[in-house]
């Protein structure tokens, strides 16, 4: 028995320094890398690389864009239009059962140019964001592993098909910790007409800690929900009632250290308290000038929605605030970019919507100094086939292709003008092996300081990060 607990003994020593510094190990595994162990988890962090970008703005265009309408100019599709693709080797997986039915290919009904001294191609739909061409860098060609809406838009949102992984903001939040003690370091800004496709699970903090998932501001009346002072009840009498609160909830808090949700909610009470002084001014737009107004499009009815949470975005970056989603589309309908039928018609109505308000962003962004600090991302979950499943039709659509998505990124370190990824004649997929989308987050979380190797966290038994299995970084739109 001796021998057994003098071997222990020094396998304990010899593994960590014992017990003591096994515990230390596992909250070091829990924290960020370089960072020290802190109470408060959104405590502002460094960063693990010298990057220019402080904060990002996520640009999540819900249902599928299709990029044959507007940044993939493809001629020779329209030489074919109406008839079926030639010949494809190496076809497998979804696009081969959708090639194996028959089908025609469409054309773009749009006319493209090029513009500015990179060359980046546009269609006629987007007349404002071409003007800035030479800002954006393209990334064409990306890959997702499922083509379905809901495992599609969890992989572009949170790096995994299933529920329960942490979304990009919340990784970035998680690394970076936030710049502005009295707003949220993650903030989520939907569609006025309603959720998209897994609603919270977008912006969710997964099996991080709670304190990192995103925080949804309404663009109308209180921010968020249940955020006023009550009627009667003056700042010096609220502030008294959170602080025994707080007191109570510290002491029930001492044996359950490990609750992580338990620790967000009181931090939450006190993030609540701050935010009711800067949150209601953030959101109120009357002090912005009417020519700034005007440029997001609030005077269009078209425009106006996504004017306002572009213009948004813009206050939430000079407030601080890390990480900030935009949704554009709601579930799977009218007011969502699966254009299945129609999408000529889907395309302009869609595009019209965001042309204007993103534009203004990049312009205004760029105007006050804060696009270099600045990384903003244009996404979908996946991009559309050069072809529709069956008949024609009058008005004819394009169906769901995850070997195609393209996606464009400006501000901070990014290589305005620059362009990495390729796809075939067709548009139907990338050449070569592609780019996988786990590839794309780990260039963003390049692009704001963070290493992906270094940025884990300890869960069910494996360290776990966004790329799951690591993510190659796209060197070529990185200045």
């Amino acid at each position: 028995m001796n021998s057994y607990a003098l071997n222990r003994r020094r396998f304990l020593n010899s593994a960590y320094t014992g017990i003591g510094a096994l515990a230390l190990s596992d909250l070091l595994v829990r924290e960020p890398a370089g960072a020290a162990v802190s109470s408060d988890r959104l405590a502002e962090r460094k960063q693990h690389l010298p990057r220019r970008a402080k904060h990002c703005i996520f640009l999540f265009m819900q249902g599928g864009v299709s990029q044959l309408d507007s940044f993939e100019y493809k001629p020779q599709l329209n030489e074919i239009h109406g008839q079926s693709l030639p010949r494809i080797p190496d076809i497998s997986g979804e696009l081969q059962g959708r090639l194996s039915f028959p089908h025609v290919a469409i054309g773009s009904p749009f006319e493209f140019q090029q513009h500015g001294e990179s060359g980046h191609w546009f269609s006629n739909l987007y007349p404002h964001l071409s003007e800035h061409a030479d800002t954006l860098a393209f990334v064409r060609g990306i890959r997702t592993d499922n083509q379905n809406h809901g495992p599609s838009t969890l992989h572009v949102t949170t790096g995994s098909q299933l529920p329960g992984s942490p979304s990009v903001g919340s990784w970035i939040s998680y690394g970076l910790g936030s710049t502005n003690s009295n707003m949220p370091g993650y903030v989520v800004i939907q569609d006025r007409r309603g959720a998209p496709v897994n609603g919270a699970s977008v912006w969710a903090n997964g099996y991080l800690p709670a304190s990192h998932q995103g925080t949804l501001l309404r663009s109308n009346g209180s921010p968020i929900l249940n955020l006023s002072r009550p009627d009667g009840i003056s700042p010096a009498q609220q502030r008294r009632e959170f602080d025994a609160l707080a007191s109570l909830n510290r002491r029930h808090l001492e044996s359950r250290s490990g609750d992580t949700e338990l620790a967000a909610r009181l931090n939450a009470y006190e993030l609540a308290f701050r935010m009711q002084a800067e949150a209601p001014e953030l959101v109120d737009l009357t002090g912005e000038t009417q020519a700034t107004q005007q440029l997001y499009g609030l005077d269009d009815a078209a425009t106006s929605g996504f004017g306002r949470q572009c213009l948004l975005a813009r206050r939430m970056v000079e407030s601080g605030v890390r990480y900030t989603l935009l949704v554009h589309g709601v579930q799977i309908g009218p007011h969502s970019w699966d254009d299945h039928g129609d999408v000529q018609g889907g395309m302009i109505r869609h595009s019209r919507e965001v042309d204007q308000p993103v534009a203004a962003l990049l312009t205004d962004l760029q105007q006050r100094g804060l696009l270099e600090e600045t990384l903003v991302v244009w996404a979908s979950e996946m991009g559309r086939t050069p072809f529709r499943n069956g008949a024609m039709g009058k008005k004819p659509g394009r169906e769901h292709n995850s070997w195609n998505l393209v996606m464009w990124m400006a501000g901070g370190d990014v290589k305005g003008g620059a362009s990495v990824g390729q796809t075939d004649e067709f548009g139907l997929r990338s050449i070569d092996e592609g780019i996988h989308i786990r590839d794309v987050h780990a260039t963003v979380l390049d692009l704001m300081g963070l290493d992906d190797d270094q940025l884990r966290f300890l869960h069910a038994g494996r360290m776990r990060q966004l790329t799951d299995v690591g993510g190659e970084i796209l060197q070529d739109i990185i200045s």
